[in-house]
């Protein structure tokens, strides 16, 4: 015969509560050992018995246990065993973590295998302090990493933690926090539930958990531990959190009643895997004191079930109490029995123990032959044997998956998510809503089901846990200084700056050709600005100088029909065709400064402009050296009378226009014109414009315009003496004067204007200094010629009775034709 030994808490000795669930974790251990006892494939021709101590949570029962089982069973001597037993296989327990990792200390000296169902501490996965500790239950490890995806996947970011102030509580509350914290939420507060207090310490955590604003509450600790602090709940009336429990009291039947139901209404927790344990309902409503009257344990269960008392000698009981006869019936005590995580632990546990047995006895067997003596005490075992065997013990559950133990002692992680929702009959029931397997593949390790889930006050929507209300978009997150970061104030974003979704930690610049909206939550296209044709402005400018264009054709056309005529004649014919041409082509070239500046129009409007009006301007200056020329040449002796001919006016515009033409091409193979998006101009405006690329050329261009301008209305004013009735040199003073006026003008203008104003400036210049050359010149001929002919005659030319002008007209005329 083969033993296990158990450790277990029934009673907690404060307050001397029968605990429920450890009873029952002790009939699934028996009920498992007899199903191996009838089971001929495991353990054949081997019996397995058990001792059953409790410690009644308390570390120094624990002790004493131990040394107690060590023994014999009969005694606490250590380093004795004084009694001949059954060899011991092995401890089952115990169901804390602190008694669990006294005991493992004692029992890793001797390499006795100790398997807890329900013992959570990270630390008790240390091989070189506890050689021989293993664990049906997963590691607080992977129940922290679990509980902080918990509370990510519920978006709490503003969470309080509470413990028992023992090795489980401290341990697995220091590694949920880091948990916590890397997922990036913020503990609101950490408290401990202090174990050596009768009260708990509860009036300080009520009021603690009651001033947080902190609506989920994490808590490690038994149930019994934790219910005092639940009694002062609801005492004070706290309601309304959320409270996350471990796995320790997440199916806790202690706390599920209906009278703590408005405190712990819609927990959520992380509750041990449970597996089936086929008949073990019937084997527990087959239960009776009286099939096993030594049972001390069901005795207690059966009066704190049925409300009677056992008689028991040397004893009376007082008058009125109800006498336990073993005839009760449980009646629906386990109609609605379901396997809880710990009683499935206790059943796995004890399998393992027999498959780590199965293999000794195997290994044993084969190397010792039936006919050889010496084999004769095979089940004399080895603790270090067993503590072997378990390292490497591997099997199925009836739920069809692998057990077995990892290099510390730890099975896979699985655990369920349980939620405390009421049913139609009334009772408290622990619904699963989804699991947390840690061996599972990433992303896929967590699943919950949201709309299955009862919280709090009996919302179906996930209650908020959060520090600050979360800042909408337009505005940053601040962080107040000396409070946790899930604590921050929302604050505009800054000028030109946008943040486009909830809670920003910093707000981001639009890119260039973008401004932020009003409410700085987006970026809008910025508007695109130049001077376009569709536009009023646009339109009417190029209506004006397309109109305008036709002016300097219809005077050439009437100039052609008059050309005999002496005015024309005098006025030398050719040059006014050209300068009329001219004239059309400088109203022709403003059309290139409207509409979308592209690179070829950026690069050749500046060009266009400046070679036209080279020749316009060349075309005034060489009819004005002409006159001049042609009143000096009529005194004697003058030298001049060699320059009268036709060609000294076309070498004139050509060195004129040439000048003109080498300062362009300066201009565009050393830093051409190139259009470009002003941005800085009008904020919130990208103005298209044509970057002149030197501004010196450009002026260079325009100052040359002027020096010829200038020169011309100088040459002009010196011929102001010519006689009444025929003097052109007078209206190209004006002409030139009003050229000059306008763009001297310009150049303020310019420098004040803005964006497509500035274009718009410049093309009303082109036509307003055109319109001042084709009006001073010709609108008197044509005057004469259209409403004054009896003017348009040689006679009127040459003036009569002035002899002494006759020749300077003649002199003209011929120069002229």
């Amino acid at each position: 015969m083969l033993s296990l030994a158990a450790s277990r808490s029934f009673w907690e000795f404060r307050n001397e509560r029968f605990k429920y669930q450890n009873y029952q974790d002790m009939r699934a251990m028996i009920f498992a050992i007899e199903e191996i006892n009838s089971n001929p494939d495991l353990l054949p021709n081997i019996t397995l018995g058990f001792h059953i101590f409790d410690t009644c949570t308390g570390t120094r029962r624990a002790a004493e246990g131990i040394f107690w089982i060590l023994s014999g069973g009969q005694g606490s001597i250590p380093n004795f065993r004084c009694h001949k037993v059954p060899p011991l296989a092995g401890i089952i327990g115990d169901s804390g973590s602190t008694r669990s990792i006294l005991m493992a200390q004692m029992l890793g000296l001797y390499r006795y295998p100790q398997i807890s169902y329900f013992a959570t501490s990270s630390l008790l996965s240390d091989r070189i302090q506890f050689p021989s500790f293993f664990r049906t239950v997963p590691s607080d490890v992977f129940q922290s990493r679990g509980l902080a995806q918990l509370v990510s996947y519920f978006n709490w970011t503003w969470v309080g933690l509470l413990a028992a102030d023992n090795d489980y509580g401290q341990e697995a509350i220091r590694a949920t926090k880091m948990e916590i914290l890397r997922a990036g939420a913020c503990v609101a507060f950490v408290e401990s539930i202090l174990i050596s207090r009768t009260d708990r310490n509860a009036p300080h955590l009520t009021r603690v958990i009651a001033e947080s604003n902190a609506n989920a509450v994490v808590v490690f600790s038994s149930d019994l531990t934790f219910l005092p602090v639940v009694e002062e709940l609801l005492r004070r009336n706290v309601t309304g959190k959320s409270w996350v429990a471990s796995e320790s009291w997440s199916t806790s039947g202690l706390l599920s009643k209906e009278e703590f139901w408005s405190v712990l209404q819609g927990t959520v927790g992380f509750a041990i895997h449970s597996g089936p344990i086929p008949r073990f309902r019937e084997f527990l409503n087959d239960s009776n004191p009286i099939k096993t009257p030594d049972d001390n344990f069901m005795m207690a269960f059966w009066e704190q079930n049925f409300g009677c008392k056992w008689e028991r000698p040397g004893t009376q009981l007082p008058n009125g109490t109800r006498h336990c006869t073993g005839q009760e019936s449980f009646g629906s005590t386990f109609s609605s029995f379901n396997v809880l995580g710990g009683t499935y632990n206790v059943y796995i546990a004890v399998y393992a123990f027999s498959w780590a047995l199965q293999d000794v006895l195997t290994r044993r067997q084969k190397g010792c032959p039936k006919s050889s003596g010496r084999c004769i005490d095979y089940l004399v075992l080895q603790p270090w044997e067993v503590l072997h065997s378990m390292k490497s013990v591997n099997f199925r559950t009836k739920e069809d998956k692998d057990m077995y133990f990892d290099s510390n002692g730890d099975v896979p992680a699985l655990y369920d998510i349980v939620n405390w929702q009421m049913s139609s009959q009334g009772t408290i029931q622990h619904v699963k809503v989804g699991s947390y397997d840690a061996s599972a593949r990433p992303g896929h390790t967590f699943m919950a089901n949201t709309t299955a889930i009862q919280w709090a006050k009996g919302n179906t929507q996930v209650p908020l846990s959060i520090c600050s209300q979360s800042c909408s978009p337009g505005f940053r997150k601040a962080a107040i200084r000396g409070v946790p970061a899930c604590c921050f104030q929302c604050v505009p974003c800054p000028q030109g700056e946008i943040s486009n979704h909830t809670d920003s930690i910093d707000c981001l610049r639009c890119p260039w050709d973008q401004l932020p909206s009003v409410q700085k939550d987006r970026c809008l296209p910025k508007t695109i600005e130049f001077l376009s044709y569709e536009e009023p402005l646009g339109a009417a400018l190029v209506a004006t100088s397309v109109t305008s264009s036709t002016i300097p054709i219809g005077v050439l056309g009437l100039f052609s029909h008059y050309r005999a005529t002496p005015i024309i004649r005098a006025n030398n014919y050719p040059l006014s065709c050209l300068l009329l041409v001219s004239l059309s082509l400088c109203f022709l070239c403003s059309l290139a400064f409207i509409g979308y500046p592209h690179p070829e129009k950026c690069l050749l409007r500046q060009v266009a402009f400046g070679m036209v009006f080279a020749l316009c301007v060349s075309c005034v200056l060489a009819k004005t050296v002409i006159v001049v020329i042609a009143f000096k040449a009529t005194k004697p002796r003058s030298r001049l009378k060699n320059w009268t001919g036709t060609n000294v006016s076309y070498i004139v515009i050509g060195l004129s226009v040439f000048i003109q033409l080498c300062l362009c091409l300066t201009w565009l193979s050393s830093s051409p014109p190139f259009p470009e998006h002003n941005i800085q101009t009008q904020p919130g405006i990208i103005i298209v414009e044509c970057n002149e690329g030197s501004p010196n050329a450009f002026w260079c261009m325009l100052g040359y315009l002027s020096v010829l301008a200038s020169i011309s209305f100088i040459f002009a004013f010196l011929a102001r003496q010519l006689p009444t009735n025929f003097n052109e040199a007078k209206f190209i003073t004006f002409s030139m004067l009003a050229f000059l006026s306008v763009w001297l003008s310009y150049i303020p203008a310019s420098l004040s204007a803005r964006g497509k104003y500035t274009v718009a400036m410049e093309v009303f210049a082109i036509l307003s200094s055109t319109w001042a050359l084709l009006v001073c010149i010709f609108a008197p001929k044509c005057f004469i010629i259209l409403y004054r002919p009896e003017l348009n005659t040689k006679d009127n030319l040459m003036g009569r009775g002035r002899k002494n002008k006759t020749k300077k007209i003649q002199l003209l005329m011929v120069t002229s034709e």
